[in-house]
């Protein structure tokens, strides 16, 4: 078994070779994608990314089976997520070294959001916040600049902070007839 040090060492090797991977033309541009569909019966949702699955579904109060997580609490589980890659990513490149890390992150949601008499409430999560636990030697100096390396280069973080455009469709399909007997 490895400590998170030992792993630090690992990652910052991986990260070499990624940069040096990219600056040779060997990586670039790349799609993402990820799928969902709800089942049967229950509504649960079944989530693909590449080879995973993940089940979302919803508390029982809203008709689901509480067999997973929601999707606004998946956004911050990818968020908490991110986050501690990126601070591992960056302690590694930074040599900070680091012997645990916990981020934790939590928004408000209120139901009644949108609906008559309560326009003025988002329906989705907001006032989202943060909290890092980073048992480490290092300096303070040092940690406050690992943190705003990570608030630079988090995916999901920048993403959830400053937006995106996003395009949707719909693909409207009538059902196969039914046999005439």
């Amino acid at each position: 078994m490895t400590n998170l040090n030992e792993y630090l060492g690992q990652k910052r090797s991986a990260l070499l070779s990624r940069r040096a991977r990219v600056k040779a033309g060997e990586l670039g541009f790349a799609t993402m994608k990820a799928s969902a569909s709800a089942e049967g019966r229950s509504g649960v949702r079944r989530i693909r990314i590449r080879d995973f699955q993940v089940i979302s579904d919803s508390p029982t109060d809203f008709a689901g089976y509480n067999l997973g997580p929601s999707s606004p609490e998946l956004l911050l589980g990818a968020l908490s997520s991110c986050l501690t890659h990126t601070f591992l990513i960056h302690a590694s490149d930074q040599g900070v070294p680091l012997e645990s890390i916990h981020a934790e992150v939590s928004a408000n949601m209120d139901p009644r959001g949108g609906s008559e008499g309560h326009e003025d409430i988002p329906v989705y999560p907001h006032d989202i916040a943060y909290t890092v636990t980073l048992v480490s030697p290092a300096s303070a100096e040092n940690i406050a600049r690992l943190q705003a390396t990570v608030e630079k280069f988090c995916p999901i973080l920048n993403l959830l902070k400053r937006g995106t455009e996003i395009k949707g469709r719909i693909d409207h399909q009538q059902p196969p007839a039914a046999d005439a007997a």
